[in-house]
């Protein structure tokens, strides 16, 4: 039988939330309190979970002007580093930040309709 592929990109198992749940399964599967296998069913279920949620949930919008140090294109996934960025929410808030890295993935996979 063949591995299932995911259908969900694993790019927030590297945010802030990502990184708990891979230490709390980390410290589970040391403790021999679950196997590899339901990890690995774990996480797929947080790349499914995460991504809908925020697709589904979040409606805020927000524009930035900065400089582009670096761009790159690979594997269907743009790459941004921006430097002395300014954002701007659709509520007006303003906020600066030095150096952003913005990854940007098709929200499609490549053969989906």
């Amino acid at each position: 039988m063949a591995a299932q592929q995911s259908q969900y990109y694993e790019l927030y198992r590297g945010s802030t939330i990502g990184d708990c749940l891979i230490d709390t399964i980390d410290e589970l599967i040391n403790d021999s309190r679950i196997e590899p296998q339901l990890a690995m069913k774990i996480l797929s279920n947080f790349d499914k979970t995460i991504a809908d949620v925020l697709a589904e949930k979040v409606k805020a919008r927000l524009t930035f002007k900065g400089h582009l140090e670096t761009y790159r294109f690979c594997d269907d996934v743009w790459t941004f580093l921006v430097k002395d960025v300014k954002f701007k929410t659709d509520t007006s808030t303003e906020f600066t930040a030095d150096k952003v890295k913005i990854v940007s993935c098709n929200s499609k996979r490549p053969g989906e309709v």
